[in-house]
């Protein structure tokens, strides 16, 4: 990690080393974890799509099943693969620096904030704000 201070509110201590390490652990095991679900929801999705929606033998409630749990899958994947993004997104403000910094306004985002939520990238004026819209 660069030499750089990470943000902090003005009621804030600095992020320590230790602090920082931790978060860097905590995120390292989020993205080990996301990239061994989302493999593990490929091969579901994919195995879902490999026995056909609408095979021969197939009543009404097997094809509405088989169709909702591939429904389910895909979504699952979707939002593993979000995650990912923002875990890999998250690392990469690390390494550069800018991690605890608002992507919108610019200000700290708060170490609290970061320790409960560590893929944060809103402070909570500009996520209030855009939960609002």
């Amino acid at each position: 990690m660069p030499n750089t201070k990470l943000a902090v509110r003005a009621d804030e201590t600095p992020w320590t080393a230790a602090e920082t390490k931790e978060v860097r652990a905590e995120l390292e095991a989020d993205l080990t974890r996301l990239r061994g679900e989302l493999d593990h929801s490929a091969r579901e999705l994919q195995d879902l799509l490999r026995d056909g929606v609408d095979g021969a033998g197939n009543d009404q409630a097997d094809v509405g099943s088989k169709g909702l749990e591939r429904d389910a899958e895909m979504s699952l994947a979707a939002n593993q693969r979000e995650l990912l993004l923002q875990t890999e997104k998250a690392l990469e403000r690390l390494e550069q620096g800018s991690y605890g910094q608002c992507e919108v306004c610019g200000e700290p985002i708060g170490k609290n904030r970061l320790m409960a939520f560590p893929r944060a990238t809103l402070c909570m004026t500009c996520k209030q704000r855009e939960e609002r819209r």
